[in-house]
């Protein structure tokens, strides 16, 4: 079998502008010529970056709706499914016939365009349903045109979700901790136990493909978890039979994996950094190490001697014919072309330049059967002496992932027995792994064909949606487009049950959802003729059920395209063919629906600025995301309530009018409060649905404080309140004495800041107002070195729930500063002093002191309290302080401000502005005192020199020296008048002036 290298080809595709980007004005930022994706920076500052790849596929705009609903090209340039389809697919499909293994895989963020270029939309096939389709038309044109070669199509399809393998065409056999992931010296990687079924046309596929998408939505909605978040691999194994010259059987095969991988997009850093949780343990594992094993694989094509880090994950193991070994690989990159995607967009395309330079060693898969048995009887035999006479190897001889210095080494005893009975479990499943795959070679086509459909009947994907236009039905909603609809329930008349199983009376419910906060009985649907109703079960009245965004309280008649949330995460829309007669009005997508609970829920968002779009993104993710982690909280008992809060980014100390999204985690039990950004809250979310999982299995939740994401440590540091001190003084080198409000993140005032700001000389020598007043900062700061001190003297009336309190601030650019922490005081002195120095005022600086502040936080750890009393659950303290389960997060959480947000910025204005005053009052009597000397001394002028020492001078002194002078001056002229003519009064007043 003789290989070939071959390098990876790669095609970036960019779709249209999406809602969201039309609402905030994207501007389109990519350009596309030839193979070559060019991408603007918006900001102007960076050159445009240039990549050239195999394919660059201009998708964003110049296409036309056909009738059926196919978008097809207006302009040459538009590549459309067929175009994709028509350079990658059938190059796939081509390497196929032939024998080799082929791997296709989408890369890009979420909603970048991934699923479009790989699954598709109704008419716009994309390249799985194609190549599928075409697979079968030409082995239809093989054997009708007399081929006597027999062909053989299995299929699988599995998805890898926080590190764990799930079979999606048999979510029964669920397993703890997913499908295990083998390795085999001829099948390669492999999911243990993963079905395959054999298919015998493109409609069988199609129906498994309906399948495995609905599990999958089945799956992600039990146990919250984000589709965006997993990777999902189709599976064919295309195999074609026949003689050989010899007269053998001989068998050449193709496993074409296709691969639709999770959202790219880097996890935020904001509010990440520091939580000892930070990004869910397993959740972007196979990314990064996708990352990984790309960059390696460069490092080695260019020459280098490298570990390829293939076992750093499941998606990685599973890939690795794909990207280093036999496979011929194919990468689509899916870019948006909006500028507010730029730097992932960027990071995508760099990821695409890399991939582009790994080569693979091809060969094509055609072997006698008889061979291939053999081969594996033999290996069989080999690893059967091995276990029998207890000599297991330290490594097994084809695990060749270039890790020699990992084999090296040191290990101790302990780990060795563990490693030593991993290989002996690893070579027994080898053994079995075999005898399947050498049966599974024996079986007649018709034998597997029989086993395929022995299981449960697969429905009918075109005779379902048939159905449904006739029929009043519910269907589902989903953040991701291609998981909306596919559960589907038919409401045929009579009464339709929805709850969860109840496993001691073995009652199973018409509509069965499982999940968070659903009810044996939960509701129960009524068809009443051309009549449908929603009713609340008299068993579950805390049920809840929301109806277009408000609770049901009473039997309700139901509408075309009503949406109807049951629990805490299945939203449905109800569907009714009749009421919507001829007219198509769409119904409201995931957002639109969330949306609609927000503001009933009490959060109203313009849509007027950008800042008003982002954060309606925000609160359409987080909202439902606590509404879960509360029920999750009450179910596993955890002590725990998360409230959303909206905080003006100036309580924050951010500069602006924007408002962020964050979460306040409050332990009831202990009295304690937490603030999360929404980045660290949706992070320690996946590591609850992780958690919840468990605790769903049976398994114990009893994790340390370190794992467990509904704890903080006990020394976590928690900000008190927050306080802006404006340095506008400072520009005039006033000082400024003050006792300033302090306030929590609602704009509640927690107690009082006394801080002090003295101008001072760069050596740290307090300057009094007499030798510092400036008059005009704009020209007498610029180019000019200035330095100030700091003082925070003490605070007063803080709550007592904390100790070791301390300060915390930045100037400008500079290092953090802080005071020294104090034990528990509700009224700490903290006597610091902080000198801070600028060598040579710039403009952005002095705008910074003209118009900045210096936000100081007061920071502080909690002193749990313990509760009195009996001993309650989380549901029990909920409902004992009037929080009521299925009661939506209300608008009592939207701050309250009573402290004025400009009142501490009003109060140095007005300090400022009353120094300025004095010094000019000081100023005008001093000039007044200029006037009387002169006219005193019967003088007509007063030199230009003097009046500015006047204006201009720091030191007092300085100025009554000057005044001196006049008598003295006799160039000034008398008051005799001209050729010996007296003036007037207002005549010399005039001229001294």
């Amino acid at each position: 079998m003789s290989e070939e290298e071959e390098s990876v080809k790669v095609a970036v595709r960019v779709r249209p502008f999406n809602s969201r980007e039309k609402e905030r004005n994207s501007t389109l930022i990519v350009e596309m010529k030839g193979p070559t994706t060019i991408l603007n920076d918006p900001s102007g500052e960076n050159e445009p970056k240039r990549f050239t790849f195999d394919y660059s596929y201009w998708s964003h705009d110049s296409f036309k709706a056909e009738a059926s609903g196919y978008l097809a090209a207006a302009k040459p340039h538009y590549a459309d499914q067929n175009m994709v389809f028509k350079d990658v697919g059938l190059g796939v499909l081509a390497n196929a016939w032939e024998g080799y293994n082929c791997s296709l895989f989408a890369y890009g963020q979420t909603g970048a365009g991934k699923s479009w270029s790989i699954v598709g939309y109704g008419p716009n096939k994309g390249i799985v349903p194609l190549f599928c389709d075409k697979l079968f038309v030409q082995i239809d044109e093989k054997k009708a045109g007399g081929e006597a070669a027999a062909f053989e199509v299995e299929f699988s399809m599995l998805e890898i979700y926080n590190e764990q393998v799930r079979d999606l065409l048999n979510p029964a056999s669920k397993r703890k901790g997913g499908l295990k992931v083998r390795q085999h010296p001829k099948l390669g990687f492999y999911a243990d136990g993963l079905k395959t079924v054999a298919v015998n046309s493109y409609q069988d596929i199609e129906n498994r493909m309906e399948e495995g998408t609905k599990n999958r939505t089945v799956a992600a909605t039990q146990m919250n978890a984000t589709s965006s978040r997993a990777h999902t691999i189709v599976g064919i194994k295309f195999t074609q039979k026949y003689q050989n010259a010899a007269g053998q059987e001989t068998a050449k095969s193709s496993v074409i994996n296709l691969v639709d991988l999770a959202g790219s997009e880097r996890a935020e850093s904001t509010g990440a950094t520091g939580d000892r949780l930070k990004e869910g343990a397993a959740i972007n594992q196979s990314l990064s190490s996708l990352g990984n094993v790309i960059a390696a694989l460069v490092d080695k094509a260019n020459g280098k001697k490298v570990r390829i880090p293939y076992r750093d994950s499941t998606l990685t193991k599973l890939l690795k014919n794909a990207l280093g070994g036999n496979s011929k690989t194919i990468m689509i990159a899916a870019i948006s072309p909006a500028d507010i995607n730029y730097d992932e967009t960027l990071s995508t395309l760099r990821y695409a330049d890399r991939a582009k330079q790994i080569k693979t060693k091809v060969a094509v898969n055609e072997d006698p059967t008889e061979k291939l048995i053999r081969e594996l009887q033999e290996e069989n035999e080999k690893l059967k002496k091995l276990l029998e006479s207890g000599g297991i190897p330290e490594k097994l001889d084809d695990d060749d992932d270039d890790d020699e210095e990992e084999d090296a080494k040191p290990v101790s005893k302990e780990e060795r027995e563990r490693i030593r009975k991993e290989l002996e479990e690893e070579m027994q499943a080898r053994i079995l792994a075999s005898e399947q795959e050498m049966e599974e070679m024996k079986k007649t086509w018709e034998e597997k064909m029989q086993q395929s459909q022995s299981g449960p009947a697969v429905p009918d994907a075109s005779a379902a949606k048939k159905e449904k236009e006739t029929t009043p039905h519910l269907y589902n909603l989903n953040v991701d487009p291609q998981l909306t609809g596919m559960i589907v329930h038919l409401l045929k008349p009579g009464e339709h049950l929805v709850g969860s199983s109840n496993e001691e009376s073995g009652e199973t419910p018409c509509i069965l959802l499982k999940g968070l906060n659903i009810h044996h009985h939960h509701a129960a649907l009524l068809v009443e003729g051309d009549k449908v109703f929603l009713d609340r079960c008299e068993a579950s009245p805390d049920a809840k059920i929301i109806v277009n965004g408000e609770p049901l309280t009473e039997k309700e008649e139901l509408e075309h395209n009503d949406r109807i949330m049951f629990g805490a995460n299945h939203l449905y829309i109800f569907a009714h063919p009749k009421q919507a007669g001829g007219q198509k009005k769409p119904a409201m997508t995931y957002e639109e629906a969330q949306a609609e609970m927000n503001q009933n829920s009490g959060f109203v968002v313009g849509k007027g600025s950008l800042d008003d779009l982002i954060l309606n993104d925000d609160l359409i993710e987080v909202r439902p995301a606590i509404e879960q982690a509360n029920t999750m909280s009450e179910e596993m008992d955890k002590k725990v309530k998360f409230e959303l809060v909206i905080i003006p980014a100036k309580i924050l100390g951010m500069v602006g009018s924007k408002k962020e999204v964050m979460v306040k985690m409050r332990n009831v039990e202990l009295g304690l409060e937490y603030l999360w950004t929404k980045a660290k809250f949706m992070n320690r979310k996946y590591l609850m649905d992780e958690m919840y999982e468990s605790f769903s299995d049976g398994e114990d939740i009893n994790w340390p404080d370190e794992r467990d994401p509904f704890t903080e440590p006990p020394d976590h540091e928690e900000m008190i309140g927050g306080l802006h001190v404006y340095l506008e003084s400072i520009a005039y080198k006033i000082e400024a004495k003050e006792q300033l409000d302090l306030t929590n993140i609602k704009g509640i005032e927690v107690g009082k800041l006394n801080v002090e700001l003295w101008p001072c000389t760069q050596t740290g020598k307090v300057l009094r107002d007499e030798d510092a007043f400036v008059d005009d900062p704009e020209t007498d700061l610029k180019g000019q070195p200035l330095a100030f001190k700091v003082k925070i003297l003490n605070a007063r009336g803080l709550p007592d729930r904390f100790t070791d309190i301390y300060c915390k601030f930045r100037v400008y650019t500079m290092e953090p500063f802080q005071t020294q922490a104090i034990k528990k005081a509700i009224n700490p002195d903290f006597k610091f002093e902080q000198l801070v120095t600028f060598n040579a005022i710039d403009k952005l600086e002095l705008d910074y002191l003209l118009n900045g502040s210096i936000f100081v936080q007061l920071y502080g750890k909690q002193v749990p309290k313990k509760r009195e009393g009996k001993k309650l659950n989380t549901k029990q303290i909920m409902k004992k302080e009037g929080i009521q389960k299925g009661k939506d997060i209300g608008a009592e959480n939207v701050p309250q401000h009573t402290v004025d947000e400009g009142k501490v910025g009003y109060q140095f204005q007005v300090l400022t502005l009353k120094k300025r005053l004095e010094r000019l009052e000081k100023k005008m009597a001093q000039m007044n005192k200029v006037v009387d000397v002169a006219e005193k001394s019967s003088k007509m002028r007063v030199k230009t020199e003097t009046i500015k020492t006047v204006l201009r001078a720091k030191n007092p002194d300085a100025v009554e020296k000057a005044i001196k002078t006049i008598p003295k001056d006799k160039g000034a002229g008398d008051n005799e008048g001209i050729n010996g003519q007296p003036q007037s009064q207002e005549s010399s007043a005039c001229t001294l002036l």
